[in-house]
């Protein structure tokens, strides 16, 4: 199996994934409840076999000649986010960086640059301390 449809498959895989929390979400909100707690809004999915996926990272600046981003967010320097090439508008996401975690969702399109699977907005970046193409580990957000 070639690296690409590997990739293919796992992000199929990822995308259904999304289906599911999104899913158990709708019926856990009719179920009604209380508001999650700041440890329970960082609970995550985990990946298949338990763990975190592993991915590389980068901070980007968004175009200040636009005023939305693909996923239409309002684009200022003080957005915060990431860009995926493949993840649904407003997938919310866990990342971690060393020690930092943080809660986040997709706001625009990925960028194209072989190798990189996710662009953190310049803000998002400096918030977790991530400079140049690092290596990241995500999860999808467990919503409760």
């Amino acid at each position: 199996m070639s690296a690409a449809v590997a990739q293919r498959q796992l992000v199929l895989a990822a995308v259904a994934l999304l289906g599911i929390v999104a899913a158990l979400a709708v019926a856990a909100a009719a179920g009604g409840g209380s508001s999650p707690s700041a440890a329970e809004e960082l609970a995550s999915v985990p990946a298949q076999g338990g763990g975190w996926y592993r991915a590389l990272a980068a901070p980007y600046r968004l175009d200040p000649r636009t005023e939305r981003t693909a996923c239409g967010q309002r684009a200022t320097p003080r957005t915060l986010g990431v860009a995926h090439p493949v993840l649904p508008c407003g997938a919310k996401v866990v990342l971690r960086y060393g020690d930092v975690q943080v809660l986040t969702q997709v706001i625009d399109r990925g960028t194209g640059v072989p190798g990189r699977e996710f662009d953190l907005t310049a803000e998002l970046a400096r918030r977790i301390g991530l400079a140049g193409v690092q290596p990241i580990r995500w999860r999808f957000a467990a919503i409760p």
